[in-house]
């Protein structure tokens, strides 16, 4: 495997997701990059079922570059709502300096986030 063929590489983002009162909660641990989109766009916004408000939980977060940020805009246009809860520190800070923060509501935890 070259340094460049990164298919057979392991994910560095994991997802699940679930839906609770209508509201999808998307929980992601790990690093978001150019690689990793097709995970977080199919969280957030999983092809073939309902489009509906997104939480995502970005507790487990650890890196978020602007490839993951566009992916953010995007699905922030396509459904009624998108919120991030608990960003982590590194996450926020991106957030911020990009002004994504401006668009997309920000909350201290997941349960804020859905009561917002």
């Amino acid at each position: 495997m070259t340094s460049n063929d990164r298919a057979d590489w392991p994910a560095r983002l994991s997802a699940v997701h679930r839906v609770v009162d209508g509201v999808r909660i998307a929980t992601l641990h790990g690093e978001i990059d150019y690689d990793e989109t097709d995970i977080l766009r199919q969280a957030l916004l999983p092809e073939g079922q309902p489009v509906l408000p997104v939480v995502a939980d970005m507790s487990g977060v650890t890196f978020l570059d602007s490839s993951g940020i566009n992916v953010l805009l995007r699905i922030s246009q396509q459904v009624s709502r998108l919120r991030i809860a608990a960003p982590t520190e590194s996450v926020r800070r991106v957030l911020a300096l990009v002004g994504a923060d401006t668009v997309i509501d920000c909350h201290p935890t997941v349960e804020d986030a859905l009561h917002a």
